[in-house]
Order: structure tokens, then C-alpha cells, then sequence
């Protein structure tokens, strides 16, 4: 087997971390809000952007620190961090 094949079959960085939202976003839109992927910087900050009730939240701070990041770095080594973008 080429490793070129093997990485073809691997989901990407992006589709990784897309997959880890996708299971946080539900518990997120129970409160009336939502999340985004906006990018991926090359240093593994995750760009998230938040919708609907999220935005201006006192509480959005602290779900992107403890649920969000932690989520994502626990599932995936590469993400150094997450960030807000409007």
C-alpha cells in the first residue's frame, strides 16, 4: 500500500474537527444558539463563529473554553486552541 492512498482514506483535519461540533452543536442549539467552522489556522487554532442566541452571551467565553476546545483537543492532537470570529 502507497501512502499516498492511505492518507486519501484518512479524513482530513477540518473533517475531523467538523465531525467533533457536529456532536457538541445539539447542546449548544438547546440553548438557543449554534456554532460555525469558520478555518483552521496553520498553527491549529480552530475559528468558530457563533449564531443566534451564542451571540453576545456572557456564558460564550466559557462554552467555547470548556466545551468547545476541550472537546477538540481531547479528540484532536493538532488543535492548539479555539478562537471567536465574527
Amino acid at each position: 500500500m502507497s501512502t499516498i492512498a492511505d492518507k486519501s482514506n484518512s479524513p482530513t483535519l477540518r473533517e475531523r474537527v467538523a465531525k467533533v461540533i457536529d456532536l457538541i452543536r445539539p447542546a449548544v442549539q438547546s440553548d438557543g444558539g449554534d456554532l460555525e467552522l469558520v478555518d483552521i489556522t496553520p498553527g491549529g487554532v480552530v475559528q468558530i463563529r457563533l449564531h443566534g442566541a451564542c451571540v453576545g452571551c456572557p456564558s460564550s467565553a466559557m462554552t467555547l473554553q470548556t466545551g468547545v476546545e476541550r472537546n477538540l483537543k481531547s479528540h484532536i492532537p493538532e488543535v492548539t486552541g479555539v478562537e471567536a470570529v465574527g
